[in-house]
Parts: structure tokens; sequence; C-alpha cells
């Protein structure tokens, strides 16, 4: 029977499973949508159950769907959401309070208290992180100090903790592996990623007891075989790895400098930095970009705030669109912007500028400007910032740029990407398969298990959909992106 790879992406709103065969084809997929929880302003949490039984009933529709027999399943990938974490208790498997979700601030106080002791540069050097309550060390102290009897019952090891790879591992597994692997590990601000180890003086310092932490393996791995009673199949569980590491490998990013960027909301950038992690003289994130046949790699990692969510505010809020399609053909109908720069500092700068204070700006503007040039313009934000971002990364790993591999919803636009490619001066390859953080899984899966031989048969599977070439000159080039940079300087320090 012909064998086949469900790979799991266990996201921030939905659950999805997808069915590849072995020219990673998609042969079904399925995907259902989560509830969202805000108890208080700048709280975000998620019910664990939810995210569990989403995904297990995601990961039978996909099998279903795609008329397939439990023997045909060789192995399944699991990624997902980073940061967010779950406790729970050990002999029943429930939770013991929702799960904390990456984007909640309740921990803002935890992370600037750490700042304020002198803390901040033992983190960044153990951990190649700021302080940050994005980081999943700040919600399991939390959950210990304000649920009770939790600390007590965690001290005596009642309690185990982890990322959402972890917990659906030990609920797949029917409660038989607590593991996670080294790329989500390194986002919880406890793992050191030089010696490759949970700290002890970064749980000492958060008061954590190591005891409920899961064991670190690699990325590529089989770590436990599916519960029957519980999934329906016995399957091996064979990768686990965090959304934009598992988007850097479904890229075919392999080799020391290599790099995605994903459009999204924001727009997630990694290069991968080889076997060496390189320190971020730009306060740029340094993570563990996979563990595969006992070798890490490193990458630094970049986030522009605002990107397709800049278009979703063209639409909603000025309401100059009705999609994000029209987008790109109101910008095709004029040459250039008109001189129009749109800085979407909505939520302030991130790298290289980090300036909370910075807010949205519109220069340039002139009688003639008019809403295809706004249009025009936001594409062309987008892809300046990711340039800002790369910018950083060439100069903290001293490597020069040969290519950028795109993916994420937004890489759809042509314009946008013939711009990314012009102002960086470097091709910018979009894959056939735009779905790259599942099939990043998928790949990882496959590996463990023999379904796919080595990278280099990875590579050969991996298509490319449109290449597109710099044609800019030289001069407009500078000039532009010297534009963007006196924009840049109009929307700082604005509050």
């Amino acid at each position: 029977m012909e064998q086949f790879i469900l790979a799991l992406d266990q996201g921030t709103t939905s659950s999805r499973a997808v069915v590849f065969n072995k020219k990673v084809q998609k042969i079904s997929s399925a995907q259902r949508e989560f509830p969202q929880h805000f108890p208080h302003p700048g709280w975000v949490e998620h019910d664990p159950e939810d995210i569990f039984t989403s995904q297990l009933s995601v990961m039978k529709e996909a099998i279903l769907k795609a008329g397939l027999s439990a023997e045909q399943i060789t192995a399944i990938g699991i990624t997902n959401q980073r940061e967010t974490v779950i406790l729970w208790d050990k002999k029943t498997g429930k939770p013991v309070y929702n799960a904390i979700v990456w984007q909640c601030r309740r921990t803002a106080n935890i992370a600037d208290e750490l700042i304020s002791s002198g803390k901040g540069d033992l983190i960044r050097a153990k951990t190649g992180l700021l302080p940050d309550a994005y980081f999943s060390g700040t919600k399991i102290k939390w959950i210990l100090d304000n649920v009770a009897g939790v600390r007590a019952r965690a001290e005596k090891g009642e309690i185990l903790a982890g990322t959402v790879d972890t917990w659906l591992t030990w609920r797949l597994s029917g409660g038989k592996a607590h593991v996670t692997d080294y790329t989500n590990a390194c986002r919880t601000m406890l793992f050191n990623i030089h010696t490759l180890e949970w700290d002890d003086e970064l749980l000492q310092l958060l008061g954590i007891p190591k005891c409920i932490l899961p064991e670190v393996k690699d990325s590529s791995f089989i770590y436990a075989t599916t519960d029957k009673s519980i999934c329906g199949f016995e399957a091996p569980i064979a990768s686990l790895i965090g959304d934009q590491q598992a988007a850097l490998f479904g890229q075919a990013c392999f080799d020391k400098g290599e790099m995605k960027s994903t459009y999204g909301t924001g727009c997630f950038l990694l290069m991968n930095t080889g076997t060496e992690p390189v320190e971020s003289k730009h306060k740029l994130l340094t993570t563990i970009a996979l563990g595969l046949n006992g070798q890490i790699q490193y990458a630094l990692e970049g986030s522009v705030f605002v990107g397709g969510a800049l278009i979703k505010w063209l639409r909603d809020e000025l309401g100059i669109i009705n999609s994000a399609h029209e987008c790109d053909i109101l910008a095709a109908q004029v040459k250039d912007s008109n001189g129009v720069i749109l800085v979407p500092a909505f939520t302030g700068l991130g790298a290289p500028y980090w300036d909370s204070y910075a807010r949205g700006t519109i220069v340039g503007l002139t009688r003639g400007a008019n809403k295809k040039h706004i249009c025009r313009a936001a594409l062309e934000a987008i892809a300046y910032q990711v340039k800002d971002e790369i910018e950083c990364m060439k100069d903290d790993a001293g490597i020069e740029l040969s290519s950028l591999k795109v993916d994420g919803g937004a890489s759809v636009s042509d314009l946008m990407m013939q711009f990314q490619a012009d102002i960086l001066n470097t091709p910018v390859y979009r894959p056939e398969n735009t779905e790259t953080t599942v099939t990043g899984a998928a790949f990882l899966a496959g590996l463990a298990v023999g379904y796919w031989s080595s990278k280099e048969e990875i590579k050969k599977v991996w298509q490319i959909n449109k290449i597109f070439t710099p044609s800019m000159e030289q001069a407009e080039r500078t000039k532009l992106y010297a534009q963007w940079q006196k924009a840049v300087e109009r929307s700082r320090g604005w509050i």
C-alpha cells in the first residue's frame, strides 16, 4: 500500500491537518477554528482541551477525506504556535489552568523586573532572547504563583509543563511521552542554547522546578506512538518543530546564509547561521533553527510587526479596498507611489529602530496622490520593513544574501515580490507550495522514518513557482531606500 505523511499544524486560531505523498503533494486537508479567551485586557488564553480536540478531529478528518486506511500513515509530524504554554496533572492529564498564549502580556511586569534587576544580559547570553512576556518561562512562573496549590504540587513532581507540541504529543500518545524539541525549548527563556540543557540558573531565577519540564530531543525523531484508543490507529510521532523554524525547513533553507520571510499578519524572517549561534547587535533573536541527526543549526530571527495587517487596515479602517487582491490591482495601475511613503508604525517600530513611541505616518502627499498610490505605498512599506530586518541580519552574521525564499498569504502579490527583489537587489524565490510550515513538519517526520532518505532528496521535490529577479537601477534603489529611512524618522518619537 502507498504510504503517506500526516502533518499537524496547531496554530493560534485554528488546528489543521494535511496528508502528503512522497512528491509533497497535498492529498487532503482539514481545518477547525477554536475559541480565543480574553479574560482581561492584554490577556490571551486557550482551553487546552480545545487545542487537543480540534487537532484530533481534523487529524481523523484529513485521513478520512483522503480515503486512506490508518496503516497508510507512515508518520506524523507536528508544528505549533510557539511560546504558548500549558501545565497539567501528571496522573489525570487535566490542565491546571488555561493555556497562556504567546500574545498574552500579563507577565510583562515579570520581564520588566528581570531587566531592572540587571538580568537581561545573562538571559540574552544563555538563551539568545530578550526578557519579554512573549516567552514561555514567565508564563509558567505566573501559573505556579497564581493558581492555588500548583507550585507545591509541581515541586512534588505531580505537575507537567510544556509548549503546545509537548501537550499534543503527551495526549496523542496516551501520556507515554513528555518531550519537546530544541526549537520549542529555546523559546521558553529557560533553555541554554549553548549547553543544550534546561539552565539551572535561569530556572532558579524564575522559581521553576526542573522536574516539570519535558525531555528535549532533535526536531526529527521518533518520540512516541499514537495511542490506538485515542486516535483510532498507531503511528509514530516523528517530528516536533516551532512554526517559524518549520517554515525555514519547509523552504529547504538547509545551508548557512539561506533565509526565508513569511508574509502573514506580520512578517517573520529567519536566517540560517549554521552550526554556531550569532549574537545580534541589533536586538534580533538568536534562536535554534533545527536539531537533526544530532547536529544543531542556529538562526537569527526578526519580526516585522505590521505586514499583511497593513492591507487589512486599508480594507477595514480606511475602506479604500474591498479585498487584499484589489490592493494589488489598484497598485498595478500606477507606475510608482508618486512619492507617497506609508510607515505602518501602528504599534511602534522593531529592528533596527526599536522605538515603541513611533506611530504610523503617510508622507509625501501631493494633490495628485490617490488611493492607487496609497495601495502601492502599502505594498512597498512591507518590502521596505523586510529590507530593514535583512540589513540587520547581514550585518550581524557577516553573510551576504544570495536569495530570499518567501511564503505566507501576502507572498501571492507579484507586484510586492518584484519590489522586494528590486529593493534588496536579490532574487526572490516563491515556492509552488506556500504552505511551508506544515510542509517542514512533514519533511522532518519523513526523514525520521526513512520516507525521504536525505535533505538532498527533499531539495529535489521542493519546487519553485516563480523567481523575481531584480531589475531596478542601483541609483534608484539607493534613492528610494533613503526616502524610506527619512519617512521612518518622521514617524519616530511621536508620543
